[in-house]
């Protein structure tokens, strides 16, 4: 077969979509090992050695230089921190003061290489936003996860420590290709058997293998282990017994584990235990753990979720229990709060607690597993909606006092700061269930590294890394990325609309939702507040004063009806349904545009990913495109269902330009969903 044959024979097979069928397993590492680079170093540690063999195996340039420097301008920009020097041609060095900098600075010349941004001199230097970047598993020890919906756990615990699966380090190492350097293994709603003398030991075989690549393994406590485990008569944090039992176990956890890295704590929420069962508070808690872990460097992270069957607005909770305890906590304790005040909505205004707590270290804590965005079966990427988040404005300090900057260290100044975000890794062969839920993963290490980056940088990265550096995939299929969390809100809670999920699952929408006996804030009806004269929740001075727990002058920016943002103004007013919004439409009207351009969104992202068919392997593109089947289908669900119900207290018409609903209400009431198993 001469030359030009195999020109139009390989050009036949790229058109008709035969690229290699990938099955997504090596995430957004997929340079060929095959390179033979020249690369030294310094010195000899098994981190180096990881950093030698990646470069040795993928960069295609000059030789690479890895020198650990200990000089005055390494020291100030932090151990994890790193100096890129050189060109591609002529050689590189990178330097940095510690062993696991240095393999950071590796992962960050090779994703320039791939990205096709080694070009020229390179002068970089980096350091991390966040000292502490760590995934929270929601694991259990039976291999299920909570909210998960990428299959089973991938810790392996019923073969532990016995049997070691070879996924605990590509975790590693793609964890450490985008710096994050530490995991929860457990879920929150810990069992105290993680404390036991057998979980400890398969404890300790992750530790060992995760290590090398920088990271540091913490647990998730239940408060009452004292009593569970060893059968003391409770566990009140001012107990000297219970005391001495937390110290007896953590020393027994550091001679397993000497880099250990402490406790996430979830008490008193949502039935687990904790302080506060015997009447002490979550700083009498939270303060009793870090002075057992003190000696050893160790950190507690007591989360902030918490609130209570009560009249009282849930949004306001979290804030009132904390606030006054703001100073109490020990300087190795960091409160950990979610990015918004209900529960990881679509869309929320940011926590008041950040800029509040001037005194205690907070870390953010995001959620890359979608529980409230489609599960894996939706494409929505949420680096935009994290931006957000950072980037609004507290006004704790004045204007540009953002949310980035009182946990990063910026405004105040605490031993160490942190950001979590809860995994969405399972045993799936493509680890998160849905090949664009991988981004998420990625664009969480990125941001907890560099939370200037922008959203579109972050996608333009992971999609060359991932598929294709073709620019004809590269920027229609970015565009649907960046404009996917936002379609995500249009479809399900436009407006400042939130948690119309259906129940206990939260998958599909029910706002119609109307359990007997069960707590009202639980429910649709409690957040939406339908009725004839409007729809919303009056969270203004003359509501719940939930807008008096921000400072001045989001307060009355929030307040007023005039100023809110429309994109929350159900989330802080009862609006009437004729109330006139900026564009000129009543709000009703508004709503169902709204809830229309999500479907019509969702149904473009389709028509985009069909065109995509010849750039990438056919395994992903037909799995990407069956979820957009079912994404398109669940839009037009959620449309349908809200529009239908809400129109019943409306008593409006659907404007007529916009697509007719394709299901009548009785029956989509009648929708069941046992998704309890889903894992």
């Amino acid at each position: 077969m001469n030359r030009t044959v195999l020109y139009i024979v390989f050009s036949l097979c790229i058109s008709a979509g035969c690229l290699k069928a990938e099955d997504g397993s090596r995430l957004w590492l997929r340079a060929e090992m095959t390179a033979q680079a020249q690369v030294k170093a310094n010195r000899e540690s098994p981190t180096i050695t990881v950093a030698v063999e990646e470069l040795k195996t993928q960069w295609k340039g000059a030789p690479v230089q890895l020198h650990i420097h200990r000089n005055k301008k390494l020291r100030n920009l932090g151990k994890d921190s790193y100096i890129i020097s050189g060109d591609k041609q002529a050689g590189i060095t990178i330097q940095s003061g510690s062993d696991i900098g240095l393999l950071y600075g590796a992962y960050h010349l090779l994703r320039l290489q791939e990205t096709q941004n080694d070009n020229g001199v390179l002068q970089v230097e980096e350091s991390p936003a966040y000292d502490l970047r760590l995934l929270n598993h929601w694991d259990n020890l039976n291999g299920t996860v909570e909210r998960g919906y990428a299959g089973y756990s991938i810790w392996k615990w019923d073969e532990l420590p016995a049997k070691i699966s070879p996924r605990y380090k590509e975790y590693a190492r793609a964890n450490a290709s985008i710096g994050i350097n530490g995991t929860v293994l457990n879920n929150v709603n810990a069992s105290p058997d993680i404390l036991t003398e057998d979980y400890l030991q398969k404890v300790k075989v992750i530790a060992d293998i995760l290590r090398p690549y920088g990271i540091k393994v913490y647990l998730s406590v239940n408060f009452s282990s004292p009593k569970i485990l060893s059968g003391l008569s409770g566990s009140d944090p001012l107990d000297t017994g219970v005391q001495r039992w937390w110290r007896n176990k953590i020393g027994e956890i550091y001679r397993l584990i000497p880099d250990f890295g402490g406790f996430l704590v979830k008490a008193n929420s949502e039935g687990q235990p904790g302080p506060q069962d015997y009447g002490r508070t979550h700083a009498d808690g939270a303060n009793m753990l870090a002075d057992a872990l003190k000696p050893y460097v160790g950190i507690v992270m007591w989360r902030a979720f918490v609130y209570n069957p009560t009249p009282e607005d849930r949004a306001k909770q979290a804030y009132q229990e904390f606030i006054p305890l703001d100073g109490k906590f020990r300087d190795n304790v960091i409160v950990q709060v979610k990015n918004g005040p209900i529960d990881f909505q679509p869309r929320e205004p940011f926590s008041p607690l950040f800029g509040a707590m001037k005194h205690t270290a907070l870390m953010p804590e995001l959620q890359i597993t979608q529980e409230y965005l489609g599960f894996s079966n939706h494409l929505v990427f949420l680096a935009p909606q994290w931006k957000e988040f950072f980037e609004s404005d507290t006004y704790c300090n004045g204007k540009g006092s953002t949310v980035a900057k009182t946990t990063d260290g910026t405004l105040f100044s605490h031993p160490v700061s942190a950001i979590a975000g809860v995994a969405n890794i399972g045993q799936d062969i493509n680890w998160c269930g849905h090949h664009f839920a991988q981004a998420n993963w990625y664009a969480f290490g990125r941001l907890a590294w560099d939370h200037g980056l922008t959203a579109d940088e972050i996608a333009d990265e992971w999609l060359r890394m991932t598929f294709t550096r073709d620019e004809a995939f590269v920027t229609p299929v970015k565009e649907m990325m960046l404009d996917s969390w936002g379609a995500a809100v249009n479809y399900m809670m436009p407006l400042g609309l939130h948690h119309i999920f259906a129940w206990d699952h939260h998958y599909g929408p029910e706002p119609w939702c109307d359990i007997p006996g069960v707590r009202p804030d639980w429910l649709p009806r409690y957040y939406h507040n339908a009725g004839e004269e409007g729809i919303g929740f009056d969270r203004t001075t003359g509501g719940s004063d939930a807008v008096s727990q921000y400072h001045a002058p989001l307060k009355e920016y929030f307040n007023d009806i005039a100023t809110c943002p429309e994109d929350l103004l159900l989330w802080f007013h009862h609006v009437p349904w004729d109330h006139p919004m900026k564009n000129g439409r009543t709000l009703w009207d508004e709503l169902c545009y709204r809830y229309d351009t999500g479907v019509q969104q969702v149904r473009e992202f389709q028509k985009i990913w069909d065109r995509m068919e010849n750039y990438i392997d056919g395994d992903r593109f037909r799995h990407v495109q069956s979820r957009l089947k079912i994404h398109a289908h669940d839009a037009v669900w959620w449309k349908d269902a809200c529009l239908l119900y809400f129109q019943t207290y409306s008593g409006r018409p659907i404007p007529y330009d916009i697509e007719r609903p394709m299901h009548e209400l009785d029956d989509l009431k009648k929708i069941k969903l046992d998704l309890r198993h889903h894992n």
